[in-house]
């Protein structure tokens, strides 16, 4: 089969709108969570996220396009487009065999929420023409597709929050088969709405650390209590291997294992044995290589973060094997189903840099958990290979793994 790499990445979420911007403060250690300013959250038992300031969407789309897409799309677009600039493509790239894996857990709520809520109230003839195409998941691939004029497959992974991970493997699966030359992946998630907020918060599933937004989100800290919903889009631009080589590209890592797997157990419940046998076909894939950095899943809940400790502890023969470990959700929260793409790049980034990204908030040690998950501040380190995790509601679980090249 064909190899591929990644020549291009893009990212927005709450602590930047580019990837430089966002990766340094991620380093540095800052956090994105605040108050909610998307919607009046003040009845709310959850009022804080990771929410994204200072975003004009009439700076990737025409002002009236812009009323097209919801929220998650146009993320979307901006880390689509930072990708592609990214990647630097040449104009006369074949189109043709250049294709599109987007992802997302959710997709359009604020605009299912609103339009529901005009239906109910004002009548069916009120609701806007736009909001079927502005709020379909597959949309996202759509819109970035047109934007950026690529006629290759066009792929939409709804895997919850495994979504984004799931993409990059559709994506590298495509391109070693023949099926594409490059494929560029987007996992894009705004769903900070009453609805999404309202309904996470119903589970028990969020924190309600409302009096210090920055240290709500703890993974794998003793005193977690849920996880922080946040927004944000990442893109990556994977291409086969000798074309990137061919053209000069700047190749920032190959993808050299993927792997997919089904608790079969509980809609909501994570278990130890799933996230465990997507590890294991990933490294499997890879040739099960030394792993240097592990970007965990790392939700602050409890259940997740213990379980997927064991699952480390498991696939590495031991906690003396484990590499270091961390999360960012505590950083710029639980982006759904962009979380895998957002940590892809970070993950890529970190390779890049020679730095481990932290997992801030970790004060309380808990005996389930007890890795090395940089606790607090980044280091330096030499990063050949990385995986990065992804887990989601439904029991679907994604790992990827990148190697230097």
């Amino acid at each position: 089969m064909k190899r591929v790499v990644v020549t291009g990445i893009g990212m927005i979420n709450s602590l930047g709108l580019d990837k430089e911007s966002s990766f340094k403060a991620i380093v540095e250690g800052q956090c994105g969570i605040k108050r909610i300013e998307l919607f009046d959250a003040e009845a709310f038992s959850v009022k804080i996220a990771g929410e994204i300031t200072d975003f004009d969407p009439n700076t990737i789309m025409d002002a009236k396009e812009v009323k097209k897409a919801d929220r998650f799309i146009q993320l979307g677009l901006k880390a689509a487009s930072d990708a592609i600039e990214d990647a630097n493509i040449p104009e006369d790239i074949d189109k043709d065999r250049f294709g599109v894996s987007s992802a997302s857990g959710i997709g359009g709520l604020p605009n299912i929420a609103k339009n529901s809520v005009i239906c109910e109230n004002r009548g069916p003839r009120r609701i806007s023409p736009f909001f079927i195409p502005s709020s379909l998941v597959n949309m996202l691939g759509g819109f970035v597709s047109i934007y950026q004029g690529l006629k290759g497959p066009n792929l939409s992974s709804v895997t919850a929050c495994a979504a984004g991970t799931h993409a990059i493997g559709e994506a590298a699966k495509t391109i070693m088969v023949g099926g594409a030359d490059q494929m560029l992946v987007i996992g894009a998630e705004s769903a900070i709405c009453g609805a999404g907020i309202g309904g996470f918060a119903a589970m028990k599933a969020l924190s309600t650390n409302n009096d210090e937004p920055t240290k709500a989100s703890r993974p794998f800290d003793a005193d977690r209590n849920g996880f922080v919903m946040g927004e944000g889009a990442g893109a990556l631009v994977l291409e086969e291997y000798e074309s990137a080589k061919a053209r000069g590209a700047n190749i920032y890592a190959e993808v050299i294992g993927f792997g997919e797997s089904g608790d079969a157990n509980h809609i909501t419940s994570p278990i130890v044995d799933g996230p465990y046998r997507a590890m294991k076909a990933a490294l499997a894939m890879a040739g099960n290589p030394k792993v240097d950095y592990v970007n965990a899943h790392g939700t602050s809940t409890p259940a997740n973060d213990k379980n997927e400790t064991a699952a480390m502890k498991q696939i590495f023969d031991g906690k003396e094997n484990c590499p270091p470990v961390s999360s960012i959700k505590g950083q710029i929260g639980h982006c759904l189903g962009a979380a895998g793409a957002i940590e892809a790049v970070v993950t890529l980034m970190a390779m890049r840099d020679g730095v481990l990204p932290p997992t801030i908030n970790y004060t309380t040690a808990d005996e389930n958990c007890d890795l090395d998950y940089v606790a607090n501040s980044s280091r330096e380190a030499t990063i050949d290979v990385a995986m990065s995790n992804s887990f989601g509601f439904g029991g679907t679980n994604g790992v990827v793994v990148f190697k230097k090249i």
